[in-house]
């Protein structure tokens, strides 16, 4: 038995062995890496379920690998054979199996990323262009500013000291996986890690194994489905919780890195504490478009629970600082004041406090000082406390810091007098961390914005036009709605009182209002108005904030979407610009956003992207005629379909001009994990960001030429054309697309407080972007981001082949058209239309068949024109990282997406029988009790037959966490 074990072993690693591309590069271990984990991994499964459960997963595994070496798709069907043939509880263990090995391979790829990195570094190479195109080291980007294109260092720290990025946490988080598990999966990644690391004792060694093995089993026996859906405040929670883990002590542990890189290009300065240069608002709590659970307590429970972080997270800190500051010497400045404070402080001792609980004597001043901030902070996160739970506190409001100006004053002047007795060495230590901690995060911990639909706003302001008997605000023209809102912000008498009747509706608008006016200043960003599309959308909103007493309005900002919004955007803009009152009021900053999902959703990606990349250009234009600093706030979805894909060619891809120092980005929930989920990663995106926003600005993208331009123009058409043509006007469309794909059961995940829908009936318009993209994501089609291109390409060459050419060198020379198809590329890597064809045939009526067939000729179609424009024979050929990593992942995935097609059949079926075998799993179980039931037990109201609902949303989570970017 023994030797059948080994034998079995040794073909699972022997499988893998072929099946994986060879080595990258000498420092490539991510074979190894994930070699180590999935023969860990089967050992767990063997000891707690069998080793003939074990077995069915290494068949599976070898039918998948089959599959993906020929793709036949006979392979397939034995492989849902196996897989219907598993009684309930079997096949949940299976699906969580699989899901689990998906999460392994992108754990070792995380460690293999991470490990490639500091050799690099350590070599101080940067040759390998591969990786160049996606990486921005900070270093290495100032060094090309001075070096290459002739900037004088001090032009580089000028541009650097001026900029601003804010990173915009949003509300959705389509995060799939719990955070009980993003947990568990840190610890994987560390042990992993430190594994591999040079100087490690063959005790060591033995520890760390077993934490690994630990580890892997407890995530293998967390039950990885939420069983209630998040509410607003678990996901702002959720969200806040990256603050706490990495990104608190990332932010002045890179802007160390910034001070050394300027250093090293002779800049003998530090980037001042107080310089803009990365910022965190938040949109969780604060977005209630078409999210009725965001109601305005919720709004002033996020705030005061991120106020009360913020000052706890302060507070942690503050006696270490205390320990530090252990010099005598100060300046006289700083002596009175700390003489002042140890006369008026009481004389008590504060028992409350673990260090420094006597009075401090005055011959240790900065302690003094720091310790009057330490009992302020104190009371802060008190006060915020008492104000969450119980609406009112005892502690009153002189006793705590209510803006940051208060809190920075007595590290300023800590900061000052050391500076000035000789010691800058040490203020440049730990108090500049503080400093900076407290610039960057304020006493709010981030900005919340608030987003509401222009349609709300116009109901308020007609129930107040019908309460004073002036008419119906909502039937006048846009002209007459302009004067009187002009005429009302002009004046000052209050426009209603009390006695306003209000709708549940109009009272949550107004209410929201009224929060803005109760809380601090500082905890709010801006307004956003989606669907905004004329000046008066924005006088509303004005109006309103000035009706509530909203002592410092927020910035008004609206947010065009669809594509004829964006077309009509620059216009609006203009227009708005135009009034008097509105210029005075904007002090020659405006904000505009743009949105990438639902005008994807709207007209395919090809079309939206080249709309957004007009859009931005035209606004800037718009916004220079009349004077006007605008900032763009991007609101990019995670996935390539609703605008994602890597951060540091995102960004270089924008026009001239548009970014201008200031980048403003939505962080979307599902790539919150991968952006900032562990500490290098956490580096590594505010790099991405701060060098790309940086090199974009002092060395700016080409704008395309005319002719360049004229072809775009052409193609988008057809693009948009073709991409409607089948979305929305092609009858069999919509029945299609929820027979295809678990559409119909997204919502069982759980994954977002949102519903999936904006409106309950309706048809693909109604439907949000973030279920429309994840149900192609699961089926490994794709379809929203590669509609169009194909037909807009064939056209245009087929027209003219001089345009072939002129496609190539488009793609050659201009950084947006290149990132739009090397990202659609990318896409289609992770495509196989195999998978549709298998969930067509056992899910699709027979007379739908011939239009998936013709879907699915028009992918190949489109995948070949694109490798012709891009000049690749295979795709991804100029990035064989991640071709590896896609083909390590893809036996997983298949198999999931095998048991998902074979699972939605027996839901959606009643007459679909399968013949089960014997129960395989053998488990740890009292007499008497099947093991299977445990796992049915997880989900007693389901109202499919047992077990089905759970393997069906654990192979959604698994292919989810498969595609990444994708999904």
């Amino acid at each position: 038995m023994a030797h059948r074990n080994l034998e079995k072993l040794a073909s699972i690693d022997a499988q893998l062995r072929l099946l994986v591309p060879g080595k990258v590069s000498e420092d490539d271990k991510l074979i190894e890496y994930d070699a180590l984990l999935l023969d860990k991994f089967l050992d767990i499964l063997q000891d707690l379920h069998g080793e003939d459960l074990k077995e069915t997963v290494q068949q599976c595994y070898e039918l998948s690998a089959e599959y993906e070496g020929k793709h036949d798709p006979k392979k397939l069907e034995e492989l849902g054979n196996v897989l219907t043939s598993l009684d309930p509880g079997d096949s949940i263990v299976i699906a969580k199996a699989f899901s689990h090995m998906l999460s392994l391979a992108n754990l070792a790829e995380e460690v293999q990323t991470a490990h490639c990195r500091r050799t690099k570094l350590k070599k101080g190479d940067f040759v390998d262009e591969a990786n160049a195109s996606t990486e921005s080291d900070i270093e290495e980007t100032l060094k090309r500013l001075v070096h290459k294109l002739k900037k004088s260092p001090e032009e580089v720290f000028d541009a650097l000291k001026n900029q601003t990025v804010d990173l915009v946490f949003t509300a959705h988080p389509t995060q799939s996986v719990r955070r009980s598990l993003l947990q568990k999966h840190g610890r994987i990644r560390n042990c992993l890690a430190q594994l591999y690391a040079k100087d490690i004792t063959p005790d060591d060694k033995q520890e760390l194994d077993e934490a690994l093995h630990r580890e892997i089993q407890a995530a293998f026996r967390t039950d990885e489905i939420r069983r209630t859906p998040p509410t607003p405040q678990d996901e702002m929670r959720a969200g806040m919780s990256y603050f706490h883990e990495t990104i608190w002590k990332g932010v002045p542990k890179f802007l160390r890195r910034v001070d050394t890189a300027l250093k090293n290009i002779g800049i003998n300065e530090r980037v001042p504490y107080n310089a803009p240069l990365i910022q965190f608002s938040s949109w969780m709590g604060g977005d209630r478009d078409g999210n009725p659970r965001v109601t305005p307590e919720v709004t002033r429970d996020v705030c005061l629970l991120a106020r009360m972080m913020a000052a706890n997270m302060y507070f942690s800190q503050i006696e270490d600082l205390m320990f530090e500051m252990s010099m005598w010497r100060c300046s006289d400045e700083l002596r009175v004041r700390a003489e002042e404070l140890h006369r008026s402080s009481s004389k008590r001792d504060v028992k409350h406090y673990i260090e420094f609980w006597k009075q401090v004597p005055p011959t240790e001043p900065y302690r003094v000082i720091l310790g009057d901030v330490r009992d302020k902070l104190y009371n802060t996160r008190e006060r915020a406390r008492h104000l969450l739970a119980h609406d009112v506190s005892d502690i009153p409001e002189e006793l705590v810091y209510t803006n940051v100006e208060q809190f920075l004053e007595p590290l300023e002047l800590c900061y000052r007098s050391l500076c000035a007795c000789g010691d800058r060495v040490i203020a440049d230590g730990s108090l500049l961390d503080f400093l900076r901690q407290v610039s960057t995060f304020g006493l709010s911990l981030v900005r919340l914005d608030i987003r509401q639909e222009s349609d709300r706003h116009t109901d308020v302001l007609d129930a107040i036009t019908q309460h004073l008997e002036i008419g119906s605000y909502r039937e006048w023209s846009e002209e007459k709605r302009q004067e009187w809102l002009l005429s009302e912000l002009s004046g000052k008498r209050p426009l209603f009182g009390p006695d306003l009747p209000k709708t549940e509706e109009i009272a949550d608008v107004l209410d929201t209002f009224q929060v803005l006016a109760e809380l601090p200043p500082d905890c709010f960003g801006a307004y956003i108005i989606s669907m905004a599309t004329s000046p008066s959308d924005v006088l509303a909103v004005e109006l309103l904030q000035r009706e509530c007493n909203v002592k410092q309005p927020l910035r008004v900002v609206p947010l065009f979407e669809k594509l004829a919004d964006l077309e009509a955007a620059p216009a609006a803009v203009a227009r708005l610009f135009s009034i008097e009152w509105y210029c005075n009021r904007i002090d020659g900053k405006q904000e505009v956003m743009i949105g990438y999902s639902d005008s994807g959703k709207d007209a395919g990606r090809l079309s939206a992207a080249w709309q957004l990349y007009k859009a931005q250009e035209e606004l800037i234009k718009v916004a220079k005629k009349f004077g006007v600093k605008l900032t763009m706030f991007h609101g990019r979805g995670g996935t390539v379909g609703r605008g994602g894909g890597p951060t540091h060619l995102a960004i270089l891809s924008q026009p001239p001009e548009t970014i201008h120092g200031s980048l403003r980005v939505t962080v979307q929930g599902e790539v919150i994990e991968q952006s900032f989920g562990e500490e290098h990663l956490c580096f590594r995106t505010l790099q991405r960001f701060c060098a790309a926003t940086l090199e974009h600005g002092m060395n700016p993208p080409i704008s395309p030429r005319p002719e360049w331009r004229a072809l775009m123009d052409e193609i988008a058409v057809h693009a948009t054309e073709q991409y409607r043509e089948i979305v929305f006007k092609e009858p069999r469309f919509v029945e299609y697309f929820r027979l295809a794909t678990p559409e119909l059961e997204y919502g069982r995940m759980n994954i977002g407080s949102r519903p999936s829908k904006r409106k309950p009936s309706g048809g693909i318009e109604s439907l949000r972007a973030i279920p429309w993209i994840f149900a192609w994501t699961q089926t490994r089609f794709h379809l929203p981001v590669w509609l169009g291109f194909g037909a807009a390409f064939k056209h245009t060459i087929e027209k003219d082949v001089k345009n072939l050419h002129m496609l190539q060198e488009m793609y050659k020379t201009w950084p947006f058209f290149r990132v739009t198809i090397d990202l659609v590329e990318m896409v289609f890597a992770k495509g196989d239309p195999g998978i549709a064809a298998l969930n067509d045939k056992l899910l699709v009526y027979e007379d739908l068949w011939s239009f998936g067939e013709s879907l699915r000729a028009n992918y190949e179609e489109t995948k070949s024109l694109l490798l012709k424009i891009a000049g690749h024979k295979d795709l991804l050929e100029g990035d064989p990282y991640l071709r590896q990593r896609l083909r390590l992942r893809d036996s997983y995935i298949t198999t999931l997406n095998v048991c998902q097609a074979y699972t939605l059949k027996r839901i959606r079926d009643p007459n679909y029988h399968v013949t089960l075998r014997p129960h395989i799993s053998k488990e740890y179980a009292e007499p008497g009790r099947k093991p299977a039931d445990e796992y049915i037990k997880l989900n007693p109201k389901s109202e499919y037959a047992p077990g089905l609902e759970d393997t069906l949303i654990l192979t959604m989570k698994g292919i989810a966490a498969g595609m990444q970017n994708t999904g």
